[in-house]
């Protein structure tokens, strides 16, 4: 299959999202202000990026043909490092209550992050789910019944209806359980169909085409804004309005960044995304309990957080992936060519 250059902006895209998504987070604990909730707007849109990249990677590799294996693969490859660092942040989390003179439960703590999908790697359920669907989608011909076009605008509404309404009744299960379920994320796996079915052409589709123009995103966007000045949205993947700009986001980045050759940084960031979306946590909780003795100011606990949030997870990646074992419980280093 010919290179695929979009996915590799994405990829890079998407990385960077969810990293300075809590890069952020933690700097609004400290530093509380409206430049920093409007920072965040861009970069809710990592976790969906992983999905959509996902789904539309497999639509065109494997067409209507999967192979052997398919769901064991995945299941190796997301499966294990979601149970092995779901282990090291439950007992992270619990080591850390205790030692502070907390009440907390080890086995009760294990259920939430390892049953309840209770850290950042919720995704890799999210994502799970949908390898389980394309794969009874694409083996049973579901597409006789689940047509993508119809369902884009049919999931979009659903997702839209189920975060809003989530939102309005405070509906709160145990863990991210309200996360991970597939409802807010349907408009995902239909878009990558979608555009995969077309690819490198859909704006032939006539609403696609003008939808990917430009000054659609930026409407979006100024609406974003302004509804963010009064503090009036929360920020989070999870949210009505990202659906639509998520939306517009992605016919955009497909339709301008199509066979523009991806620079060797980009391409470095890729081949490290899945070690250091599992791992930067770790190292900005390192940061942060070092910090309880320096007390650093705003801008050189930020630069602190950056070299330790993507340093730490690299050389751990480089580390692991010496050897076969080790790099799939501790996340595969991609190879990219």
């Amino acid at each position: 299959m010919a290179r695929i250059e979009e996915i590799y902006w994405l990829r890079s895209y998407g990385c960077i999202a969810v990293f300075c998504f809590h890069l952020l987070d933690r700097l609004n604990q400290h530093f509380d202000n409206v430049y920093l909730d409007l920072a965040r707007i861009p970069t809710v849109l990592g976790t969906p990026t992983f999905v959509f990249i996902s789904i539309f990677l497999f639509s065109t590799r494997y067409a209507g043909a999967i192979p052997e294996g398919f769901l064991a693969n995945r299941i190796k490859y997301v499966m294990a490092p979601y149970v092995v660092y779901g282990l090291i942040y439950s007992t992270t989390k619990y080591v850390n209550v205790k030692t502070s003179g907390g009440n907390i439960d080890f086995i009760s703590n294990l259920v939430e992050y390892l049953l309840y999908a209770g850290w950042h790697g919720y995704f890799l359920i999210i994502a799970m789910q949908f390898y389980v669907f394309y794969w009874a989608y694409t083996r049973y011909r579901l597409e006789r019944f689940l047509p993508p076009g119809p369902w884009l605008v049919l999931g979009s509404l659903i997702g839209m209806l189920y975060w809003g309404l989530t939102r309005l009744f405070e509906f709160e299960p145990p863990g991210y359980l309200l996360w991970v379920a597939p409802w807010g994320w349907l408009y995902l796996f239909f878009l990558a169909l979608l555009m995969a079915r077309y690819y490198p052409n859909p704006p032939q589709i006539t609403l696609l085409r003008k939808l990917s123009h430009p000054g659609w995103l930026a409407a979006c966007l100024g609406l974003i804004v302004l509804l963010s000045l009064p503090g009036w949205l929360e920020y989070s993947s999870k949210e009505t309005w990202v659906v639509p700009l998520f939306l517009l986001s992605i016919l955009v980045c497909m339709r301008y960044l199509h066979d523009r050759p991806a620079p060797p940084l980009v391409k470095k960031i890729n081949e490290y995304s899945f070690g250091i979306y599992l791992a930067h946590p770790l190292f900005f909780a390192m940061v942060d309990f070092s910090d309880q003795w320096m007390h650093l100011p705003p801008v050189p606990y930020a630069l602190l957080m950056i070299v330790a949030g993507l340093g730490g997870p690299i050389t751990l990646s480089i580390a692991v992936n010496q050897y076969q074992w080790s790099g799939v419980l501790f996340g595969k280093q991609l190879a990219i060519r």
